[in-house]
């Protein structure tokens, strides 16, 4: 069965490292699998460079502990490879999670040591969902904070989302979803537009110009199908010629005009004079080619309308993965024993802070975000009214789905309350400071 089939068929219990299972068998044999078990989900540190974080993925994560079910053609599976006993088939064919988990909602912005995942149930149940978690985490959230970076070096204008082309056929997906979270104002990816109902654009590639005889015959083509309102890709050949022929044929209702190789910033400038020369002072310049934060800040002062960004997206712009982890920090000596906490202790900077976790952001009079404080016990009265985390699942239901809107409108909201020197591109450290308090 291919990853394709796995993912159509709903479930996603093979989305899993095989010592996830190996570690269930064992722990059923000592009998520590049915101890009241906390895991956390988070990063010890940002991608070089990064000022913050972006949460993405949340509400695929939701989908993901749904749909974590064994069907009976994957149970026949591990049997015949013999990666688990009879035993821990039978609880693998019965398993369903009925624990908690709380987590920063989709769209906010995280800091070194925030707990952006904490689930809650026995070790067994929980342990197992510690990679498809992670996978889902790591790539959406990193092409999360890419975009997050491109819609802020656009400074409103709009950005379009079009690597499909450049990523597994799933991934492109995800990579659209997240990067709407982030702002970005729709995709060329119609899977992603089906699934999720975010805004779906396009017109027509260099192969439309070149299948005619003419520029003018594909500019003709174009417009009788797709109006007077439609982006013609002028750069095939000659760009002056081509905007001029543009404009001949469109009128001045011409919607747009798009450039996709050579110096941006220059062409630009050349095309929106032609433009306002030729009358077609409404008409509007979409520029592509591999752009990414960096190009698009350069751009600031260049008449252009819109940007579509590909390659850089769905690669989180160098950065394709944000080093989540997903540590037990409390556990119980018996199913339903007080909990306590562990962590592990080791060199070259993996220890981790035991004990289930608290987070608040601290703002200054002004609004302006200070500090991330993380704690354990009990929270400081000053800061439960900013508590980060929010219900996700509740003993094994789903109760914080939400529509991918309410994602996006929340990190318009969290990036602005972010210092000013959040949105800078340069290198320099996270822009708040992570207070642990234990």
């Amino acid at each position: 069965m291919d990853a394709t089939s796995v993912f159509a068929a709903g479930s996603t219990a093979l989305l899993t490292d095989r010592y996830e299972l190996t570690m269930l068998q064992a722990a059923l044999r000592s009998g520590a699998a049915h101890r009241r078990s906390v895991f956390e989900v988070f990063t010890r540190r940002l991608p070089a460079g990064r000022r913050y974080g972006v949460v993405a993925g949340t509400g695929r994560v939701l989908d993901a502990v749904e749909n974590f079910r064994f069907t009976s053609a994957q149970l026949d599976w591990l049997a015949d490879q013999r990666v688990v006993d009879e035993d821990t088939l039978r609880f693998l064919a019965d398993y369903r999670f009925t624990g908690d988990i709380h987590g920063y909602p989709e769209g906010e912005v995280y800091f070194p040591g925030s707990p952006l995942l904490t689930v809650e149930g026995s070790f067994a149940e929980a342990v197992i969902l510690e990679t498809v978690i992670l996978s889902i985490l790591n790539y959406d959230s990193a092409i999360a904070a890419a975009a997050s970076r491109m819609t802020s070096a656009a400074g409103g204008r709009p950005v379009i989302e079009m690597g499909a082309r450049r990523a597994h056929e799933r991934a492109a997906v995800a990579a659209a979803r997240a990067a709407y979270v982030a702002g970005f104002a729709a995709t060329s990816d119609l899977e992603a537009g089906f699934a999720y109902g975010i805004p779906t654009t396009g017109t027509a590639a260099h192969a439309f110009t070149l299948v005619h005889d003419t520029e003018r015959d594909a500019f003709k083509a174009q417009i009788d199908s797709m109006g007077r309102g439609t982006t013609l890709l002028v750069d095939t050949f000659d760009l002056r010629e081509a905007v001029h022929t543009a404009v001949e044929v469109a009128g001045p209702e011409l919607g747009a005009v798009r450039i996709d190789s050579g110096d941006l910033t220059l062409l630009a400038h050349r095309v929106r004079r032609q433009l306002d020369e030729l009358g077609a002072t409404g008409t509007r310049i979409i520029v592509t080619s591999d752009l990414d934060e960096y190009a698009i800040a350069a751009l600031a002062a260049a008449p252009v309308d819109g940007y579509g960004v590909g390659t850089s997206l769905v690669t989180g712009s160098g950065q394709p993965t944000c080093a989540m982890v997903y540590k037990l920090v409390a556990r119980a000596a018996t199913p339903d024993g007080p909990l306590v906490p562990v962590a592990k202790r080791a060199a070259g900077g993996k220890t981790s802070v035991g004990g289930r976790k608290w987070a608040a952001r601290r703002s200054a009079a002004d609004g302006v975000a200070e500090a991330e404080v993380v704690g354990t016990g009990t929270v400081p009265d000053a800061l439960a009214p900013h508590l980060l985390q929010v219900p996700l699942v509740k003993a094994g239901e789903v109760v914080g789905r939400e529509p991918l809107e309410a994602a996006r409108e929340r990190h318009t909201r969290a990036r602005a309350a972010l210092p000013l020197s959040a949105t800078q591109l340069s290198k320099g450290d996270p822009v708040l400071a992570t207070e642990l308090h234990v």
